[in-house]
């Protein structure tokens, strides 16, 4: 059974180390910080995100599930992601679950400090992972955010 995301004290210390190497232009490659405007409040949030890439398309990936940036962004339709001087307003969409599965397999297998959070083993076929789809949301970066 998959493990459930706790946002715990040394998880919240991990994040904000990770965002500060970010905000320098470091840390692993396709790892950006993603900013949103809470759906409430209007305040910025940020996190640590790891895009999927693939022949020129990105996705976004919610590996611990309906997070606060995942209904926030789903909110908005839109986020920002930065890494050391870029900084990419866009827009999204969220990918239904035969869309999604791929992006999760691949996920898996690129990013393993998170498979726990998984049912599905990186070896696991498609069905596997469009089970998991519900789960474990999939944004698609669909372009420039108006």
């Amino acid at each position: 059974m998959a493990a459930t995301y706790r946002r715990s004290v040394p998880r919240r210390l991990l994040n904000r180390l990770v965002r500060a190497l970010l905000r320098l232009g470091l840390g692993p490659r396709r790892t950006w910080l993603l900013t949103v405007r809470g759906r409430t409040t209007g305040r910025a949030h940020s996190t640590p995100v790891t895009l999927v890439e693939d022949a020129g398309r990105r996705w976004l990936v919610a590996p611990y599930g309906e997070v606060a940036w995942v209904k926030n962004a789903r909110a908005a339709g839109r986020v920002t992601l930065a890494r050391g001087g870029r900084v990419e307003h866009v827009a999204i969409a969220e990918a239904g679950p035969e869309e999604s599965a791929p992006v999760l397999r691949r996920y898996v297998a690129e990013v393993p400090i998170t498979r726990p959070y998984f049912d599905a083993a990186p070896g696991s076929d498609l069905a596997a992972f469009r089970a998991e789809a519900h789960r474990h949301p999939v944004f698609r970066v669909v372009g420039p955010a108006p």
